[in-house]
C-alpha cells in the first residue's frame, strides 16, 4: 500500500504541473486561437530564471515564484507583438509552425550553453523535511506543489470565468470591433492574455526546479503530455484543463502500480479514446 501512495503522490505532483500547463495553453487558445507549440520552452525559461535569480542574484525562491513569471510573460508579451500578432485570422496551423520553431531556438540556446543535464535547484529551508501521515510519508515541499498549483488553477479559472476583466477578454475574442467601440484596447488586452498565459507556464517551470532540476530539454519532456490533457479537457476550457490535469495525473500514478509498461501511454490513449466518443473533449463544445 505505501508504493501505491508513493505512486498516487507521484501521480498528484505531476498532475499539478499539467494542470497549471495545460491552464495556460487553454487561456492562450480559448483567447487568442494560438495553439503555443512554445509553451514547453517557456516552461523551461521559467527554471532558468529562476536558476539564474538564485546563483547570480541571491533572490531566493519565494521571490523567484513572483519574478520569474512575470519576466518570461514579458518576454511573451514581445514575442506576441513582434511575431504572433500576424498571424490574427490566418489558419492555426501557421501559429503552431511559429511558436514550434520559437521552441526550437529557446531550447537549442540554452542547450548550446548549459548542455543537456540537469543543474540543481534546492529546496528552500522553509519546505524541507517530511510529515509522517500514518499510511505515508509526505514530503512537504511535494504537498506545497500540489496545493499551491490547485490555488493558482482555481484562482485563474475565477479571474477570466467571473469578473469584469474576464468578461472583457471573453468578448474581445467574440466580438472585438465592439468591444473596440466601448473604449477598450483590444491589442492590449490580447498581449496582456498572452503574458498571463506563459506566466503561468513559467511558473510551473519554478516549482517543478528542485524536484526534477533545471534543463533545457525539460520542457520538450512535457509538452506532448500537456497537448493531450489540453484535447482530453477540450481545447480552450479552463476548468475542463485544470480537472483533466489533475485527474490524468492521477491516472499516470496507478497505472506505474498496476501495469508499469502502460504508464507512458495511457494518456494518449485515453486521449483517442475520448475523441472517439467526444471530438471536442470532456468539457468543449462545438464551434
Amino acid at each position: 500500500m505505501q508504493a501505491l501512495y508513493a505512486q498516487l503522490l507521484v501521480g498528484l505532483i505531476n498532475g499539478s504541473f499539467y494542470a497549471l500547463l495545460s491552464l495556460g495553453l487553454a487561456v492562450i487558445f480559448g483567447m487568442l486561437n494560438i495553439i503555443n507549440f512554445a509553451h514547453g520552452a517557456l516552461y523551461m525559461m521559467g527554471a532558468f530564471v529562476a536558476y539564474f535569480l538564485l546563483n547570480l542574484g541571491g533572490i531566493n525562491y519565494w521571490w523567484a515564484l513572483l519574478l520569474a513569471p512575470i519576466i518570461v510573460g514579458i518576454f511573451g508579451m514581445i514575442l506576441e507583438r513582434t511575431m504572433l500578432q500576424w498571424l490574427t485570422g490566418l489558419d492555426h496551423l501557421y501559429g503552431l509552425l511559429l511558436t514550434f520553431g520559437i521552441a526550437l531556438i529557446v531550447q537549442g540556446v540554452f542547450q548550446n550553453y548549459f548542455g543537456s543535464s540537469g543543474l540543481p535547484y534546492a529546496i528552500p529551508d522553509q519546505l524541507r523535511g517530511g510529515m509522517n501521515l500514518g499510511f505515508m510519508f509526505l514530503p512537504v515541499y511535494r504537498g506545497w506543489v500540489v496545493v499551491f498549483s490547485l490555488v493558482v488553477c482555481l484562482a485563474t479559472w475565477f479571474l477570466i470565468e467571473k469578473t469584469q476583466l474576464g468578461a472583457y477578454l471573453r468578448a474581445a475574442t467574440e466580438n472585438p470591433t465592439l468591444v473596440r467601440a466601448f473604449g477598450i484596447n483590444v491589442p492590449r488586452m490580447i498581449t496582456l492574455t498572452y503574458g498571463l498565459g506563459v506566466g503561468l507556464a513559467a511558473l510551473a517551470g519554478v516549482l517543478s526546479a528542485p524536484i526534477n532540476q533545471v534543463r533545457p530539454l525539460m520542457g520538450a519532456d512535457l509538452i506532448i503530455v500537456v497537448f493531450a490533457v489540453v484535447v482530453i479537457g477540450g481545447m480552450g476550457s479552463i476548468m475542463g484543463s485544470i480537472i483533466t490535469g489533475f485527474a490524468l495525473g492521477v491516472i499516470e500514478g496507478l497505472t506505474k502500480y498496476f501495469y508499469p509498461e502502460a504508464s507512458n501511454t495511457v494518456v494518449f490513449v485515453l486521449m483517442v479514446l475520448v475523441l472517439l466518443v467526444k471530438p471536442t473533449g470532456l468539457t468543449g463544445r462545438a464551434a
